[in-house]
């Protein structure tokens, strides 16, 4: 469990550190700090990347969701279950007020689903191969309306906005402390530009340090959406389907094959106790089943 959060966080912070880097060797911090860049330019210098990456991602993941997962997308009904399935989805759709997502299958022994797309009318849902065997339909039908209320909700598009607020922040912050270290370190000295190694490897120890936060408060807001979009899924197919489909999926017991870049639009994550559960993208099942039956 703990490989599995630590490759989590390594994956986010990677992203920011990987930019610092590449802005270090070419050398784009010293050109901004010679030219007197302030706060207000260091925020835009910052929104670039930070919120750059976030919606580059956002834009490919249906993209990366298909071939990641090896998701086959429905574009002639083969048989009667494929047809049932498009025929829900549309449903489902037209009542949450979309247009009609792209529907897949993808080959999976757990019971999964997931969401992902840049708009609300241009999404996927896929579901697992695992989902369809062991759950009755009005237990799919759930779920896949849980996947329709992260679609009409905009989830995706919400979740990327503050992952790249985050990365900004971060940037900005680590740059600006790193600054002052730097600076008292030097005695209070003028560089040329923004100073030596010790300011690069100041701004990487906090960008780790700040991304960690980062990582906290998005697995937070990950975690609060679940619950709107079982709501929304026992607003489409009923609350006791909701509620079924979630008490199946406790079978799971914190299992997918989902790819660790998209793992958070599956309808199930990964389960953990103490601090990790800081990093949970998904609440415990327990927790979203008495949410639901408490809202009666």
């Amino acid at each position: 469990m703990f490989k599995r959060i630590a490759l989590f966080v390594a994956t986010n912070l990677a992203v920011i550190l990987l930019l610092t880097s590449v802005c270090h060797v070419l050398g784009i911090d010293q050109w901004a700090a010679q030219r007197g860049m302030g706060i207000g330019g260091l925020i835009v210098f910052a929104s670039v990347f930070g919120m750059g990456g976030a919606f580059i991602s956002l834009a490919i993941s249906k993209w990366t969701a298909k071939i990641s997962t090896g998701a086959k997308v429905i574009t002639e009904p083969r048989n009667e279950s494929e047809r049932w399935l498009l025929d829900t989805v549309r449903r489902h759709a037209e009542k949450a007020g979309i247009g009609m997502p792209e529907v897949a299958v993808y080959d999976a022994p757990e019971m999964n689903a997931f969401a992902t797309g840049m708009t609300r009318n241009n999404a996927l849902v896929a579901v697992s191969t695992g989902l369809l065997q062991q759950m009755d339909r009005e237990q799919v039908s759930a779920v896949l309306g849980h996947e329709i209320g992260h679609v009409a909700n905009g989830d995706m598009v919400t979740l990327t906005l503050i992952q790249g607020v985050l990365n900004t922040l971060v940037i900005v912050l680590a740059r600006l402390v790193g600054r002052v270290v730097d600076s008292w370190l030097s005695g209070g000295r003028e560089r040329d530009g923004e100073g030596g190694i010790g300011y690069f490897v100041v701004v990487m120890v906090l960008q780790i340090v700040f991304g960690l936060f980062a990582s906290m408060i998005v697995m937070w807001f990950s975690r609060w959406r679940e619950f709107r979009a079982d709501a929304a899924g026992a607003s489409l197919a009923g609350r006791a389907s909701m509620i079924s489909a979630l008490q199946r999926l406790s079978g799971n017991h914190g299992d997918t094959s989902l790819p660790q870049s998209i793992q958070a639009f599956g309808i199930s994550g990964h389960l953990a106790s103490g601090l990790k559960r800081l990093f949970m993208s998904h609440p415990p099942i327990e927790e979203r089943i008495a949410a639901l039956q408490a809202a009666r």
